[in-house]
């Protein structure tokens, strides 16, 4: 397959010098190094000592009242929606934003985005690539959103940042854990640089309330709370990304390129269509699904880092999927606080949401925050019920505040520290899940063991 912009045109690689170029690679390298070593129950996991922490680029220069000017990698089935999404905010002026670079290893899926853009952008050029790192080697581009695989999240938000672009990187944050630290040590060396995790229920009020209650000791002792995202589906999760028969590598896919980190594997059209299904390529139900109700919960909770976890489930229905259908884990936080957490794709009744306290409870599962006594404390608790503004879409909501920090410059909602310990989470259930195991995590060094 020919790259429709090919990396020794002088236009896409001004700016990138051979020292940014080998910080990329370097990076990159680490990544695979990471990603082969995770995907084993070491007897240790954590932060590799050796992973490089490149110093970012000098960032794009943004105007006032300029475009901020976007390219988004990845354009499949979320990474097109981010094109449309990014598209509507322009068109109802609600920030001043152009997509002027897309990239994807699969022709057909840029060519629709590319169509896509110059319809409803008149006047932009937007080119494409195939390669994200002839993309990040512009100098004209503010920020990218990272909507790939989630195998090459980490590696591509690490080039970003060493390019001097802001990034929006979809959930979860990286596949494994020791990935995930050393995508929160190089954003820590490059605070500069703004990068917001697609966990779009940060945007949500009523977890920041709660957040004033718990901080106010509004309930007491916090004991415990619980949380879910459970969905089901008579075929089978994932099964409506459709495959399409003139897929080919070598002709119109670059395969070898998708597996990247992974390594080499041999085509399989239903691994890259569906790879949430698959545990090589996604932690499933786990990082696509309860990372959207963990991460708020957890910053609510304000509980500082897991240091427990264990999971359990199977398949109990869908039994062709290779990750499991139905998971249910137990997390312990380092200030003394246990999370349950519930999902399914075979089940849609979830748990109500709801954190327990000594003296009171506060219940999430509406709009709205709610305390409520406990039986012992109604002559000194008041019952409470804290209103939350609708904010509409709350995918829009929240790249709407990475627009806005990219501007201005402030914090945005959702942030690589939050997310790093949510990863805990993610992987370490994960693990426990395939081998039946408690790990313990310890916040002073950065490492877990199977216990």
């Amino acid at each position: 397959m020919t790259d429709p912009t090919p990396p020794t045109d002088p236009k896409q690689t001004k700016g990138a010098s051979r020292r940014e170029f080998l910080v990329r690679t370097a990076a990159l390298a680490g990544t695979a190094a990471i990603l082969g070593a995770a995907s084993k129950s070491e007897a240790q996991i954590g932060l590799d000592p050796n992973a490089t922490v490149p110093k970012s680029a000098t960032r794009a220069a943004l105007s006032g009242g300029g475009p901020i000017r976007i390219g988004v990698i990845g354009v499949g089935g979320m990474g097109s929606g981010h094109v449309h999404a990014m598209l509507g905010i322009n068109e109802r002026n609600e920030a001043n934003v152009q997509v002027v670079a897309l990239c994807d290893v699969c022709e057909p899926r840029w060519q629709n985005a590319l169509i896509t853009c110059n319809e409803k952008q008149p006047g932009v050029e937007t080119k494409t690539y195939v390669h994200h790192e002839d993309l990040l080697a512009r100098d004209d581009i503010h920020g990218v959103v990272v909507a790939t695989t989630e195998h090459w999240h980490g590696g591509i938000a690490i080039d970003a940042i060493a390019a001097g672009k802001d990034v929006y990187c979809e959930k979860p944050m990286t596949l494994r854990l020791p990935e995930a630290l050393h995508m929160r040590q190089v954003v820590k060396a490059n605070p500069d640089i703004i990068v917001q995790i697609g966990t779009q229920k940060m945007m949500h009020p009523k977890y920041g309330a709660a957040k004033k209650l718990l901080a106010e000791n509004a309930i007491g002792k916090a004991t415990f709370s619980q949380t879910s995202y459970c969905r089901n589906s008579k075929e089978g999760e994932w099964l409506y990304y459709k495959i399409d028969p003139a897929w080919e590598p070598g002709k119109n896919i670059d395969w070898d390129r998708w597996c990247g980190p992974l390594g080499k594997r041999e085509w399989d059209p239903q691994v890259y269509a569906r790879w949430r299904r698959y545990k090589d390529y996604s932690t499933g139900i786990i990082g696509d699904l309860l990372v959207h109700v963990i991460t708020p919960m957890m910053y609510a909770l304000d509980a500082g880092w897991p240091t427990r976890v264990v999971a359990s489930g199977g398949h109990y229905v869908d039994k062709a999927m290779e990750n499991h259908d139905q998971v249910n884990i137990n997390v312990q936080f380092e200030s003394g606080h246990t999370l349950i957490v519930a999902g399914s794709t075979a089940n849609d009744v979830g748990l109500e949401t709801l954190i327990r306290g000594h003296e009171a409870n506060i219940y999430l599962g509406g709009r709205n925050c709610v305390l409520r006594p406990e039986r012992g404390y109604v002559d000194d608790i008041d019952a409470q019920e804290i209103p939350s503004e609708d904010i509409g879409n709350d995918q829009d909501a929240l790249r709407r505040d990475w627009l806005n920090s990219i501007r201005t410059r402030q914090p945005n909602r959702s942030q690589v520290d939050l997310a790093a310990q949510v990863m805990v989470i993610v992987d370490l259930a994960t693990r426990s899940m395939w081998d039946g195991g408690a790990y313990s995590f310890d916040p002073a060094t950065l490492t877990a063991n199977r216990l």
